[in-house]
């Protein structure tokens, strides 16, 4: 049985993220996660999004599929998925959105599977809820899933439980389940982070085709920038909180605009160069309770001026993406 997904046109957005600030209330005051993002993902796109621990981009995510932990609260901005507004809906309404126009891919897979029920069992009751399908349909189209995503002898294994499957093949039972109710968008949240490098590599291949072959957009949220390079085709840089750069992979990672990213690219090794040491950047990302006034990177930049330490920088245009850095608008000093 073949899936017959046809992209729409490649300017149709799969998400839509303006202004987005997200809040914890706290005994002590207001503590803001996200402030002020902004990003787009086009359908059959994937983007990137990279930072260090703390920089919000699994809080990004989250927001996106309406999973914010308590207190937590998205305090202004919009998210539309597939032109939906999705952001002001109540938890009944964003629970028929996830699975239907939005799928997740998390880094352990077994917390997406239920380990008392076959991968089959789950794969079929997700296909019923997001069509009319018969039992018998959506066996016959969870078979096909499968074997999208690769898993050898799919009409055996689909009875099989998710202990019987190995951590590469359990991560791709639910990139099918993520794929099941043919949603727009998929938030891929580390998902090869526990995998062996020899099957990561495998799952990103995986990732791609499928995300060109169904016309689906992909926020793949992952500190590894190896991953992006050979799997994003644009990426968002994010630091306290803020998107501080986005633009195509190649320009990004070749041409780093913002000082942080010139940081994170000067410290990942290149093949064949020989140096005494890597660069690193200086110090930690600052806690929620103690973002610097100015650009929130200023203490740990060697580019920092006066206005830094005064300024929020904005993003600009520069070259093909945008960079939230005073060097490229109006100066440091």
């Amino acid at each position: 049985m073949s899936i017959s997904c046809h992209p729409p046109a490649s300017d149709a957005l799969a998400l839509d993220v303006r202004g987005l600030s997200v809040e914890f209330p706290t005994r002590k005051g207001v503590l803001t996660a996200l402030s002020d993002v902004s990003l787009t993902i086009k359908r059959g796109e994937i983007l990137g999004v990279v930072g260090e621990s703390g920089a919000g981009k699994s809080m990004t995510g989250m927001a996106v599929l309406g999973l914010l932990e308590p207190p937590g609260r998205v305090a202004s901005g919009e998210i539309r998925i597939g032109g939906k507004r999705t952001d002001n809906l109540g938890e009944a309404e964003m629970a028929s959105i996830r699975g239907s126009m939005v799928g997740a891919i998390f880094q352990d897979p077994l917390t997406s599977l239920n380990p008392l029920f076959s991968v089959g069992q789950q794969l079929i009751e997700t296909v019923r809820l997001h069509s009319s399908r018969s039992r018998t349909e959506a066996r016959a189209q969870a078979i096909a899933l499968l074997k999208q995503v690769g898993i050898p002898g799919a009409d055996e294994r689909i009875d099989h439980y998710p202990h019987q499957f190995s951590g590469g093949m359990r991560q791709r039972v639910v990139i099918a389940l993520a794929l099941a109710g043919n949603p727009q968008l998929i938030i891929a949240d580390e998902p090869t982070t526990a995998l062996d490098v020899s099957i990561q590599a495998q799952i990103t291949a995986l990732l791609r085709r499928l995300c060109r072959e169904h016309g689906t957009g992909v926020m793949l949220v992952t500190h590894d920038m190896g991953v992006i390079a050979e799997t994003a085709d644009r990426v968002a840089v994010m630091y306290a909180g803020r998107v501080i750069e986005i633009g195509p992979v190649e320009e990004v990672l070749s041409r780093p605009k913002h000082p942080y990213t010139r940081g994170l690219m000067g410290s990942i090794p290149a093949l064949g160069a020989r140096v005494e040491r890597l660069a690193q950047i200086d110090g930690a990302m600052p806690r929620l309770n103690a973002i610097p006034t100015g650009c929130a990177f200023n203490p740990r930049c060697l580019e920092a001026g006066s206005r830094c330490r005064q300024v929020r920088p904005v993003m600009v245009a520069e070259g093909q993406g945008s960079v939230a850095c005073l060097v490229h608008d109006g100066g440091v000093q």
